[in-house]
């Protein structure tokens, strides 16, 4: 699948993967100077880049695993979510999880996006609802004997 990028500025970096069965495409931070995110607060990171991702799918965009598990930096809002007909730059909230000031340089891999296929879905009201063996048992009710 080839996905057409949009750079807002000549520096911004394309998405890239770090080996080629990699799932996620690195998103870079687009910053004139470092950045310290206080803990605790969020920044919003400029990757300078749109993209134009095709009907059915969207991009995701999800924490580095490095930043995340190593300085406590991952997205505010978990998973950032690119719908198909948004056209804008790509940013990343970037929260601080951890007690300590963390700082962001230019061009730092600060997430990755992910294409993925999606269904969609129409809602419709019901009074009645199938019955199921689990029904509205919720959260750790499944696996108790």
């Amino acid at each position: 699948m080839d996905i057409k990028i949009k750079k807002l500025d000549e520096r911004a970096r394309l998405p890239h993967r770090g080996s080629p069965y990699s799932a996620g495409a690195d998103l870079c931070a687009l910053l004139d100077e470092s950045l310290t995110i206080a803990p605790h607060e969020t920044a919003f990171i400029h990757t300078g880049l749109c993209a134009e991702i095709p009907e059915g799918y969207a991009g995701l965009v999800f924490a580095r695993s490095s930043l995340g598990s190593k300085r406590g930096l991952a997205p505010a809002n978990k998973v950032g979510v690119i719908d198909p007909d948004y056209r804008g730059e790509i940013m990343v909230a970037l929260f601080n999880h951890s007690d300590e000031e963390q700082t962001v340089e230019p061009f730092e891999r600060v997430a990755q996006l992910v294409i993925v296929p999606f269904v969609s879905a129409d809602f419709t009201e019901s009074d009645e609802l199938s019955d199921t063996l689990r029904g509205t048992g919720g959260f750790g009710s499944t696996g108790r004997q």
